[in-house]
């Protein structure tokens, strides 16, 4: 059985955060909050709500042990980019792009196949 827990429209860069879903995807629940509580970057806070949201998906809704867990797919997708200028010299002005991203983590309950 697979759970979904998504967030959406957070001001991130995609790339930023896509570092520490390759790090959580394929471990056990509890290790990959562990290695999201331990992180310092604001990706963390991030992946961790939505992580948190997913374990209370499937204790809530399916009825399963966050025991049992296990973090089958991790993925961070680009969200809508707010665009904005800075003024510069002679009247012109430079663009200023403010990236934001979708987060997406899927839970199952079936240890997934590793990645070599």
């Amino acid at each position: 059985m697979e759970i979904k827990a998504t967030t959406r429209y957070v001001r991130m860069s995609p790339t930023k955060a896509r570092n520490l879903t390759r790090a959580i995807t394929g471990l056990s629940v509890g290790e990959a909050l562990r290695v999201v509580e331990l992180n310092q970057r604001k990706a963390a806070v991030h992946l961790g709500k939505t992580l948190k949201s997913a374990i209370a998906n499937a204790e809530n809704n399916a009825d399963l042990s966050a025991d049992k867990l296990w973090v089958t797919k991790a993925v961070v997708e680009n969200g809508p980019t707010l665009r904005r200028f800075w003024p510069r010299a002679r009247g012109s002005a430079s663009p200023i792009r403010k990236k934001t991203s979708h987060i997406f983590i899927t839970l199952s309950d079936t240890k997934p196949a590793r990645k070599k």
